[in-house]
């Protein structure tokens, strides 16, 4: 079993809000897997934010987010469970960070289950065709088992880039979106739910000259 530190059960206690020896037990059943972890809280009733699961996330914040002077603009619901959530200053802070984090890094989706089979299936023949095409150049096949297996490595290093939920946040603390948003779930006693976003940019899909977006959100974010 790997050792639990301090740190282990601090990032737990902040993402359920559950007292500290619930989440180093949690963490020494779970070998120090935070996800399971989280789940064996969750499952046991332990976590302030499981035991409000039942209310309906029905309230929450649309928000508009401009950068660059009209450039790209996004639009982005995030839901909580009641209007006095909605109105707290953390909850207002988080939804404007996160449309900043959509108008830098451009999710195609918020979490995994939101993509389409078709999308996957995609996804999954042009990575073929690449190995294929790599095979080709090189003379040298792999055999179809490892060939799968690098098709599973790249379709998951590529939804962790195109689902929101799994980006790394831009604001530097090391931590995803999911996090985020669980950290906050704990700290307010409610569920917090990004629902669904639209991102724009002033003339996509017409070729033009590239520019590093993210690095001038993350610059604005600084100066503001």
């Amino acid at each position: 079993m790997s050792e639990i530190t301090a740190s282990m059960v601090k990032s737990l206690r902040d993402r359920t809000g559950a007292g500290m020896m619930a989440c180093r037990d949690a963490l020494r059943e779970t070998a120090g897997d935070e996800e399971k972890a989280i789940e064996v809280i969750q499952k046991k009733g332990l976590s302030k934010v499981a035991k409000k699961a039942g209310a309906i996330a029905g309230d929450g914040l649309v928000h508009a987010y401009i950068h660059g002077a009209g450039r790209v603009g996004v639009l982005i619901e995030v839901n909580c469970q009641t209007d006095f959530v909605a109105r707290n200053e953390d909850f207002r802070q988080f939804v404007e960070e996160t449309a900043m984090q959509v108008a830098a890094e451009a999710p195609l989706f918020v979490s995994e289950q939101d993509i389409p089979e078709n999308e996957i299936l995609a996804r999954k023949a042009i990575f073929r065709g690449q190995l294929e095409e790599e095979a080709k150049q090189t003379g040298r096949e792999k055999p179809a088992a490892a060939i799968e297996q690098i098709i599973e490595g790249k379709l998951a290093k590529w939804q962790k880039e195109a689902c929101l939920l799994d980006q790394l946040s831009i604001m530097g603390d090391e931590k995803t979106i999911r996090q985020r948003a669980d950290e906050l779930s704990a700290k307010i006693g409610e569920k917090i739910s990004i629902r669904r976003f639209a991102r724009y940019e002033l003339g996509e899909g017409i070729e033009k000259k590239k520019s590093d977006l993210a690095a001038e959100v993350t610059e604005a974010l600084r100066g503001s």
